[in-house]
């Protein structure tokens, strides 16, 4: 914060409309590339130039290092080999790991030391980025009235931008360590601030009005618009209407959320006017989506991967049209080497630290009658689900999402012969997939963001094949279930709904749980609000699993540091009966269990994540959070 709070004003350069150029220091330059304020922001495409740096200051947090850790629930664990990301940071207690002073590896995406705006993914983090985007965003929006040579439509989508960034910059801040100073002015370059820490309802509400005010001024699609004719096409990254209702409704469900409900007026609910505000909100832009009048829309089921990866599309960004918010394109072979080979084990992919899902986590998946799982160990008549055939009848997400044993991994030819029984996914306890230093500590393997066949021997991560991963900050199926979540706890019935959108809460789930082929919500649950919620959670961890949602989620609802959140585990169970290679969910199974890897040791001060001392030092008003 403190070295961007100080940025130098006379940082201007043009830039061309569609690149993103970062922004170089003011005394490097060359006198003759200098240009004034006048003529820097004068007309649309040299405003838009300068505009355009902030998207290069949105994250990429699939992606920011050689491996990359975005999970820090109690959804993922990392095999042994490697121990220097934040997530083994978070599981000793230690939140400090989030910052550059201690994470000698400069592996975390929160913040590096060397952050820059340019192309390369390892310099960009979001502490810095955010201040630096705050100020920049602020520089722009006082110098609207030099933009003389434009038209209105030109003059909307400059401050629309503008506004959106600086409200999301600071939302994504206010998620991590709570209420912080608004800036929403020009700060001095030189003198004495002081600005004071606000609560969160203070942030929120200043958030919401830039959020709001970014929605009125942008369009739903720039392809609409003169100046987004000019580059036609290559226009679904700029922030529009939907992405900015899309960030106000999820910023006002964030400040009724119990979390900050509770840092703003110390009671541990939800807030229902804030909840109301969200739905209203939400509502707005599924509104416009169900009606057709935006280009977005769910995927269908069997295109479900295109929401994270792309493969032999010239590196296409990944998205399809269900991906609401996203960062830049940047060079997709770097989704291959950093992403693509951290997921399945050694023994059939390269590299040696693996991210696996832990066996508590994948019991979320229920049935594909839509019923829950009660005991994994246990049979259960009225979901139908038997712990002898564990893997048989379940949601189908759970097979789109997860590698379970029996699963064949490997398609092609595997030229050793003493490797060939590892075709199939061994997952069993003792199996060769389950090496804890390099392979599944947990008896599962994560397939979402990758092809099958990206394994060593069906190579599909090969730099022909052009497998380009990405996951999105927003998306549309996110939208529904954020909406549910709001019209629920707002109006305190799984029946509760916006004014402005046909559907109820649980209508929304089902819309969700009909893509993937899930029956609806079990009538059992609908009984009152605090019978869905649980089932509304399980199916927000279902859909939304392993994409970044998890930590915050269980931070917000106040249950991170509680059982049994604070357990990860692995499945253990012995094959028995006849291997069936056709079909892996008719293979019986026996002596299944579950055995507690870790427990995280957590108090009420992990809810938040530590400022940085040298930061709070600066002035007693911008004091350390609550334990740190």
């Amino acid at each position: 914060m403190k070295q961007y709070i100080k940025i130098m004003v006379s940082c201007f350069v043009v830039w061309t409309c569609i690149g993103l150029s970062s922004c170089e220091k003011y005394l490097d330059k060359e006198e003759q590339t200098n240009i004034s304020e006048k003529e820097a922001f004068k007309n649309f495409t040299n405003f838009q130039g300068f505009t355009e740096e902030l998207y290069n200051c949105i994250v990429n947090f699939t992606n920011n290092y050689w491996t990359n850790s975005w999970n820090w629930g109690e959804d993922e664990i990392t095999s042994t080999a490697g121990n220097f990301h934040f997530i083994h940071k978070i599981d000793d207690g230690n939140f400090w790991g989030w910052q550059s002073e201690f994470d000698g590896w400069g592996s975390g995406w929160m913040n590096q030391s060397d952050f820059s705006t340019s192309n390369g993914r390892f310099n960009k983090d979001l502490w810095n980025a955010a201040w630096y985007g705050i100020r920049k965003a602020n520089i722009g929006l006082a110098n609207m009235d030099l933009m003389t040579d434009a038209t209105p439509e030109e003059k909307n989508l400059i401050k629309g931008q503008l506004l959106f960034f600086r409200g999301w910059f600071h939302h994504r801040l206010m998620e991590y360590f709570g209420g912080l100073p608004y800036i929403d002015y020009v700060l001095p370059s030189a003198g004495e601030i002081k600005l004071p820490r606000l609560k969160y309802n203070e942030c929120a509400d200043k958030a919401a009005a830039d959020f709001r005010a970014a929605a009125d001024l942008l369009p739903i699609n720039w392809d609409d618009t003169a100046p987004g004719k000019r580059t036609l096409g290559k226009n679904q990254l700029r922030i529009n209407k939907i992405m900015a209702l899309g960030y106000l409704g999820k910023n006002y469900l964030w400040a009724g959320s119990p979390l900050m409900n509770y840092e703003s007026t110390g009671s541990k609910t939800y807030n229902v006017e804030y909840c109301k505000k969200a739905a209203e909100a939400f509502g707005e832009l599924l509104s416009l989506t169900e009606s057709g009048a935006t280009q977005y829309q769910l995927v269908t089921f069997d295109n479900y991967y295109k929401n994270f990866y792309t493969m032999n599309d010239g590196w296409a960004l990944p998205g399809a049209t269900e991906a609401i918010f996203r960062g830049p394109y940047m060079s997709g072979n770097d989704s291959n080497w950093g992403t693509s080979k951290q997921y399945t084990p050694v023994v059939v992919s390269e590299g040696d630290i693996k991210f696996t899902p832990t066996a508590n986590y994948v019991d979320y998946y229920g049935m594909k009658n839509g019923l829950p799982i009660p005991d994994i160990t246990k049979p259960d008549a009225e979901s139908g689900y038997d712990p002898q055939y564990p893997w048989k009848g379940r949601d189908p997400r759970f097979y789109n999402d997860i590698v379970f044993d029996g699963v064949k991994f490997v398609q092609g030819a595997i030229p050793n012969v003493q490797e060939q029984p590892n075709r199939y996914a061994n997952l069993f306890t003792g199996g060769s997939y389950r090496d804890i230093s390099t392979g599944s500590r947990t008896g599962y393997v994560l397939r979402k963001f990758i092809p099958i066949t990206a394994n060593k021997y069906d190579n599909a991560y090969s730099y022909g094949n052009s497998l380009h991963i990405y996951v999105p900050y927003m998306r549309l199926a996110d939208v529904y279930l954020m909406y549910a979540e709001s019209a629920l706890m707002g109006y305190n019935s799984p029946t509760g709904k916006s004014s402005n959108f046909s559907k109820t809460a649980v209508e929304a789930v089902n819309v969700i749980r009909a893509r993937a082929g899930v029956d609806p919500v079990n009538a059992k649950f609908l009984g009152s609000a605090d019978a869905f919620l649980p089932e509304l959670r399980r199916e927000r961890a279902v859909e939304l699993s392993f994409e970044g949602h998890r930590f915050n989620d269980l931070r917000r609802w106040m249950l991170l540091i509680s059982q049994p959140y604070t357990l990860k585990k692995s499945v253990e169970f012995d094959r028995t009966g006849t291997f069936d290679t056709t079909d892996p969910t008719k293979n019986k199974v026996a002596n299944l269990r579950e055995v507690v890897i870790l427990e995280r040791k957590f108090t009420e001060k992990h809810y938040w994540l530590p400022l940085k001392n040298v930061d709070v030092n600066m002035y007693a008003e911008f004091s350390q959070n609550p334990g740190w």
